[in-house]
């Protein structure tokens, strides 16, 4: 009886070492998309106590999972002489500063580099060189989505291209402005959503109205 014992203990011990080592989809959790919400903020006066929170969502695979990450990513703006950005929170930095800046939150997923954009405006009604402040010029933006380097946008007029340049610029309202989405390397375009006026394939095209717009264009 105490050899049946024993082997019956072994051979509980060696099913639970089986299962053990067996391979976890958990271990494989990948980060394949980081989205930023809100998509953007526009301060409506260059005030540097003024605050825009961002959240940082990050998209997993294996399993398929959708998490804060806020803390986690790194945030930077490609102009910092125009905001000062600490964990998500964003400000206008201190003097008369007013533009467009793009912020981007990254994050390393076993040696892959995973990158949400947002883009920020910072409006001065007073001077007419800045958004908000002429008659004739209005603010359009773009937001990316899908997986991290799965496409880029560019503007005809020139001024947008996202997200290697500015993901926004002032053009002239009442005029049309051309947004051209293009794939990269083994990846798809899914469609336009928001401030287009039409829609032709790859093609977004937008009549500038006043104020500002934003279109996403979705890659795959």
């Amino acid at each position: 009886m105490k050899r049946s014992y024993i082997a019956l203990a072994m051979g509980a011990l060696v099913i639970l070492g089986a299962v053990l080592s067996m391979p976890s989809c958990g271990h494989d959790r990948k980060l394949v998309e980081i989205t930023l919400t809100p998509s953007g903020f526009i301060f409506p006066t260059p005030d540097p106590t003024a605050q825009g929170v961002f959240t940082a969502l990050g998209t997993y695979m294996h399993p398929p999972d959708t998490r804060d990450i806020t803390k986690q990513v790194t945030w930077q703006t490609d102009v910092p002489q125009l905001l000062q950005i600490n964990g998500g929170v964003v400000s206008p930095q201190k003097g008369n500063v007013c533009g467009i800046a793009d912020v981007s939150a990254s994050m390393s997923d076993g040696g892959n580099l995973v990158i949400g954009f947002a883009t920020v405006t910072v409006n001065d009604p007073t001077r007419p060189t800045c958004p908000g402040g002429s008659p004739t010029q209005a603010v359009v933006t773009v937001t990316l989505a899908g997986p991290t380097a799965a496409g880029a946008v560019t503007s005809v007029p020139t001024g947008i291209n996202c997200p290697s340049g500015a993901c926004g610029a002032q053009f002239t309202i009442g005029t049309t402005m051309v947004l051209n989405a293009t794939p990269s390397a083994g990846h798809g375009f899914a469609g336009w959503t928001g401030g287009c006026t039409t829609i032709a394939g790859t093609t977004c095209s937008i009549l500038v109205p006043q104020g500002s717009t934003n279109a996403t264009a979705t890659f795959n």
